[in-house]
């Protein structure tokens, strides 16, 4: 698949990946959901729906691409944050919502089953504390999602703050 990119004004500091139909999801407002851990990785994840943290309170660019199989030689220095978790889309739909209003963004079509999703989080410093939101900030992310069993949270880069 052709590289999808993304632009679209979120809150809350975070989006959403999920599966097409509602059905299949589980409870994002739940207190489970952005527990300590998931905030701290900069992802949450439910049945059907994965929580992206994000550094911008308002805009997000982005870009997202579904592979055959995981990109094996990263160059870590290119990315402040990486981090990796599933997710099942029985629907065969992905989609990318906002927060909260959980408005539709991209939908993209994929064989209906489990993947594996990895967020690239690039230029995080851009965003600047206590200038919320800021149409000048720089932050991006990177999406790739390939089919797999493999549902556990992983971080592969953890992004430390020097503010």
């Amino acid at each position: 698949m052709k590289v999808k990119y993304f632009e679209f004004s979120t809150q809350y500091n975070q989006f959403y990946i999920e599966d097409g139909k509602d059905e299949n999801k589980g409870n994002a407002g739940s207190a489970n959901f952005w527990s300590d851990e998931a905030f701290n990785n900069r992802l949450a994840l439910e049945k059907g729906i994965i929580g992206v943290g994000t550094e911008s309170y308002g805009n997000i660019k982005g870009e997202i691409e579904i592979l055959d199989k995981p990109v094996i030689n990263l160059d870590y220095n290119k990315y402040d944050h990486i981090v990796e978790g599933g997710i099942n889309l029985p629907s065969g739909e992905l989609q990318i919502r906002d927060c909260p209003n959980a408005h539709l963004e991209l939908s993209i079509k994929v064989n209906p089953g489990k993947y594996r999703v990895r967020v690239y989080s690039s230029n995080l410093a851009s965003v600047k504390e206590n200038d919320l939101p800021n149409d000048t900030d720089n932050d991006h992310y990177r999406i790739e999602a390939w089919p797999s069993d493999d549902m556990e949270r992983k971080v592969l880069k953890q992004y430390n703050n020097p503010q």
